[in-house]
């Protein structure tokens, strides 16, 4: 990994996490089921690597940085839950520009939890992000599509994925500049399966008995959004400044959209359209007010 260039591969993996929700919507299985899969082999081909080359990292890790790792882990479990849950209830471009609403909340969970300062501009992206999502969130209610009925809520669970994923990326901020990438996901990865495994038991759901194609998509996710996704992402924060990778990271609701129209026939309404541009201009602001006031 030294040797790649990390705008090169930061771009890589926004193309590949562009893939997770057409991987989602194609699997017939229970989401959380999904999830649980996704992570779980995820798990499987990072761990063996991280356990044969950092055991010392492992040896050193402190019993709070472990356990704020775990939480860490039980937050990106529940973002995952909900918002493969939400690709059930509404469109892929709703749901996959309403979960990326993180870096607002992340804003708003730096305020009122570490106490950091939030500027007018940073405001200002916050609000008109918010705007946006509340555009989504009633479009398909005002102006009909496949997901009248329910796309209010798919959007509230999108949201709330998106809010455990600013929980993940406020409580893993710090542990990144004090544990190696591999350690530091192996033991987030190790909760997160653990929790999903749990939720999926809670929820009565079958975790044997699927067909060839399925174990192949669960397979992919953990390969391409799972690898070559979130793992790329956490490695390219220790060489772009996480404003960067924030504003990159817009660039998965865009990819989805398109990769829905070509793949599902899913043509994103007009006011869906408004509201995810919105959206993701609000969160260009807030990460670059965040990056201007540091």
């Amino acid at each position: 990994m030294s040797r790649v260039s990390p705008p090169l591969a930061l771009a890589f993996s926004i193309l590949a996490l562009s893939t997770s929700a057409i991987l989602v919507r194609w699997s017939t299985a229970p989401s959380v089921v999904v999830a649980f899969y996704r992570v779980l082999f995820t798990l499987l081909l990072l761990a063996p690597v991280a356990l044969f080359r950092y055991r010392a990292h492992f040896r050193a890790l402190s019993v709070r940085d472990g356990a704020v790792a775990a939480v860490t882990g039980v937050a990106l479990a529940i973002h995952f839950a909900a918002w493969f849950e939400s690709l059930n209830w509404t469109s892929v471009a709703a749901s996959v520009t309403l979960v990326q609403t993180q870096p607002i909340f992340v804003a708003l969970g730096a305020f009122f939890l570490l106490n950091e300062r939030v500027t007018v501009r940073t405001v200002g992206g916050i609000v008109l992000a918010l705007v946006g999502a509340a555009v989504m969130s009633v479009s398909d209610l005002l102006f009909g599509s496949a997901f009248a009925g329910t796309a209010l809520y798919g959007n509230a669970l999108a949201l709330v994925g998106g809010v455990m994923a600013a929980c993940y990326v406020l409580a893993g901020r710090s542990l990144r500049q004090r544990i190696a990438l591999l350690p530091y996901v192996t033991v987030v990865y190790g909760a997160c399966t653990l929790t999903l495994f749990v939720i999926a038991l809670a929820s009565g759901g079958a975790l044997t008995g699927y067909p060839a194609r399925e174990w192949a998509l669960f397979a992919a996710m953990a390969i391409g959004p799972g690898v070559f996704g979130h793992t790329v992402v956490n490695w390219a924060l220790a060489h772009v400044e996480s404003s960067v990778v924030s504003v990159s990271l817009l660039g998965e609701p865009v990819g989805a959209t398109l990769l829905a129209l070509v793949l599902l026939a899913e043509v994103p309404g007009t006011a869906t359209v408004l509201g995810g541009t919105t959206v993701l201009v609000g969160i260009f602001l807030t990460a670059r007010a965040q990056r201007l006031d540091t």
